[in-house]
């Protein structure tokens, strides 16, 4: 481990990482430190209780919460979306279900459609980001998007498929979906530091997202005021590494449920990767991903417990967590 340490040590320098990584190895003394500034106005650093925006890595978490009310019954992987949504959003097709948006193959119509060929530093929210504070609040932002193709026909990766689970959550419970996420998860995982935070109200431990490397500009105009289903929750690498214990032990839900989100639905070479549900999937292998990425976050998360191995790399900037992620993934796993 302190040959890995100089390792990541050189790559930090070499990319001027700012964030923090975390490496869990089988019987082996880990490795967590923490790197660059939560906030540079102020000039105050990143540490190991910083909470980072980790962007789409929230859909595990998500996936989570829907697949615990499928095992309770009070969801069905075949509901369809439309026998809760009723009137609202009628361009979804009567077909779609739970299991296609959590696969994502539904083929809905996507309010942030990251195949559309714009850098994640863009200005892309079509309505004011004020407005997106709770899930209902989405519902402007998703409405009248065309289908992209029938469901079940093939993978494209959703923003808005996720929006919608968080709603069908919301119609089944009753309660919000931020209450169902702290309920449901991260209680049962003892994630502590994990939150779904305003980024107009952001605490003293939550770091600032940035757009470069350099530069005092942050993404609190590029992002929804608060999020859901599809992203937006903060969190530390500890409790990271706490989720992935309280899945893989049954503590969130039933390891058969557990085996079932972590089957692949679909391969995506584009990515190398391929997709279960809710959870990215390694190309061979039982490793198994949360990544999220958007202006100023990126966010890998690799868990392999045939191999022994975790690893968390989160970054306040736009790109800053790829090089050292990469790194790791290669060094520990090939």
């Amino acid at each position: 481990m302190d040959r890995l340490a100089d390792e990541v040590d050189r790559v930090v320098e070499e990319h001027g990482f700012s964030g923090v990584v975390r490496v869990d190895r089988r019987e082996q003394p880990g490795l967590s430190t923490a790197f660059g500034l939560a906030e540079r106005g102020f000039g105050i650093p990143n540490t190991l209780d910083t909470q980072f925006g980790v962007a789409s890595a929230t859909k595990g978490l998500t996936a989570l919460a829907v697949m615990s009310l499928v095992s309770e019954g009070a969801l069905a992987l075949d509901t369809t979306a439309r026998s809760l949504l009723r009137d609202d959003l009628p361009e979804i097709d009567e077909t779609v279900t739970v299991e296609h948006l959590l696969a994502h193959r539904s083929g809905i119509g996507d309010y942030v459609d990251e195949e559309g060929g714009f850098d994640a530093t863009d200005y892309v929210m079509t309505v004011p980001l004020h407005a997106l504070a709770t899930t209902a609040g989405y519902l402007r932002a998703l409405s009248g998007r065309a289908a992209k193709f029938a469901p079940g026909e093939a993978f494209a990766y959703n923003n808005s498929g996720f929006v919608v689970l968080a709603l069908l959550v919301e119609r089944v419970t009753g309660s919000t979906f931020h209450d169902v996420v702290a309920q449901r998860v991260c209680g049962p995982a003892g994630m502590r530091d994990t939150a779904f935070l305003r980024s107009d109200e952001l605490p003293a431990r939550a770091a600032r997202g940035y757009l470069t490397g350099d530069g005092l500009r942050t993404n609190v105009l590029h992002l929804p005021v608060c999020g859901t289903g599809d992203g937006g929750v903060y969190a530390t690498v500890d409790d990271v590494h706490r989720l992935w214990d309280a899945v893989f032990d049954g503590r969130i839900i039933g390891l058969p449920w557990v085996a079932e989100m972590v089957r692949p639905r679909s391969d995506v070479p584009a990515e190398h990767r391929r997709y279960g549900l809710g959870f990215w999937l390694r190309q061979s292998g039982d490793g198994v991903l949360l990544e999220g990425y958007d202006a100023g976050v990126s966010f890998r998360s690799l868990h392999d417990r045939a191999a022994g191995v975790t690893f968390t790399v989160v970054s306040n900037t736009t790109d800053g967590a790829w090089p050292l992620a990469g790194f790791l993934e290669d060094r520990l796993l090939g």
